[in-house]
């Protein structure tokens, strides 16, 4: 059984920084690619940012230039680098891994954290 836990979520600031982490556990075979999405009240999941295995990024345009995302394949992890955040960064983050377990190759997702951007 596969699990992700995500910590660093919390209460910050206008222009402050908060760093997100996501730890895949279990028996895990290979690791592809990990991304993190956010979620808005009454909204559709969104991306906000990916890496591949070779560790190519791709971030949404809202967040490019604040957000860094990194991925270390050998400890099952991928963190989120928040930087000058915004009120309007305020949501629930999802962390997703694309991996190979027991079971085959599938999506698992995080529990999601809550950011909140006071101003």
């Amino acid at each position: 059984q596969v699990q992700l836990a995500e910590s660093g979520g919390g209460l910050v600031q206008a222009g402050g920084s908060v760093r997100l982490s996501c730890i895949a556990s279990g028996t895990i075979y290979s690791i592809y690619n990990m991304a993190w999405y956010r979620q808005f009240p009454g909204k559709e999941r969104e991306l906000v940012a990916t890496i591949t295995g070779d560790g190519d990024t791709n971030y949404a345009a809202s967040v490019k230039g604040r957000f860094t995302i990194s991925g270390d394949n050998a400890k099952n992890t991928v963190n989120l680098q928040m930087n000058s955040l915004k009120p309007e960064d305020t949501a629930v983050y999802y962390c997703k891994q694309d991996l190979r377990a027991r079971w085959g190759r599938r999506n698992y997702w995080g529990q999601g954290t809550q950011v909140t951007v006071s101003s």
